[in-house]
Order: structure tokens, then C-alpha cells, then sequence
């Protein structure tokens, strides 16, 4: 992994999609992502991306893992920014929303060559599959930005 000086993503620590049953979807923010550049190349473009690890419960196996296949992002739309430079959303709209089976595009700035920041807050959907056992199920979501 390379380090790019000048430019950073802060995320909430911790989020909670709250309770669900079998064959149910919960669908809840994760909170408000930051990305920041103090670079000063021109132009100083970027692309952050998003990724999940499977949801398990008391030690995973069957019935007690949430593959990525059931977890949807959408980004939405910029919630705060400064700075030049167009920001783009990678998934504007819940239509929108992919799947995290590969890593996606959150948000990108696609030109200009200011000191710039953009806030967001996506939306996680996880769809929990008839067969899901009753537990308190972890995922890991990551966004990073080069």
C-alpha cells in the first residue's frame, strides 16, 4: 500500500445497523466520511474506494456468516466540501447501490488543483439471508483514498 502524503480519509469508528430477523433488510448510514487534501500538485485528483469483509456471528460457519454478496453501498451525494475541483459520487442515489463482492468507487475528484475536502454519508443495505442464525454480526467496511 502507498502513502500519499497531503491526503486522507477519516470514518466513523463504529456503526451500528441496528436488529433484524431472517430475510430481512436493514439499511442504515454509516456515518460521515472525509476525505482531505492539502496536496499542492496540480492537478491533485483522487479516487476513494469501499470494500467489506463477511458479517459473522459466535464464530462463523453456516448460518452464521453474511457474505458480501448481501451488503450494499451507495454513497450519496456530498453532504459538505470546500476547495476546487469537481467531486463525484460513486453511487449518487439508493438505484444506485452496488454490491461490495469487489472493492467500488465511493467518491473520486476528477479535476482541479486546489486544497480541497468533501464529506459524505453512505448508506450500508444488508440483506440477511432465511437461513441466518439469531447473533450480534460483525463486518469490517474500509474506505481508502489515492
Amino acid at each position: 500500500m502507498a502513502l500519499v502524503v497531503g491526503l486522507d480519509i477519516t470514518v466513523p469508528p463504529t456503526a451500528s445497523l441496528g436488529a433484524g430477523v431472517p430475510g430481512a433488510t436493514l439499511s442504515r448510514s454509516l456515518g460521515t466520511v472525509t476525505v482531505n487534501d492539502t496536496r499542492t500538485t496540480n492537478p491533485n485528483t483522487w479516487l476513494a474506494t469501499v470494500s467489506t469483509t463477511v458479517f459473522i456471528t459466535a464464530g462463523g460457519g453456516a448460518g452464521k456468516t453474511i457474505a458480501a454478496t448481501q451488503v450494499s453501498y451507495w454513497s450519496g451525494p456530498v453532504t459538505k466540501q470546500n476547495g476546487g475541483g469537481t467531486k463525484v459520487p460513486g453511487q449518487a442515489t439508493a438505484a444506485q447501490a452496488v454490491t461490495l463482492t469487489v472493492p467500488r468507487v465511493a467518491f473520486t475528484k476528477t479535476s482541479g488543483n486546489q486544497r480541497n475536502s468533501v464529506s459524505w454519508a453512505p448508506t450500508l443495505r444488508v440483506a440477511i439471508p432465511a437461513a441466518a442464525v439469531g447473533g450480534v454480526y460483525t463486518g469490517t467496511i474500509t474506505h481508502s483514498v489515492a
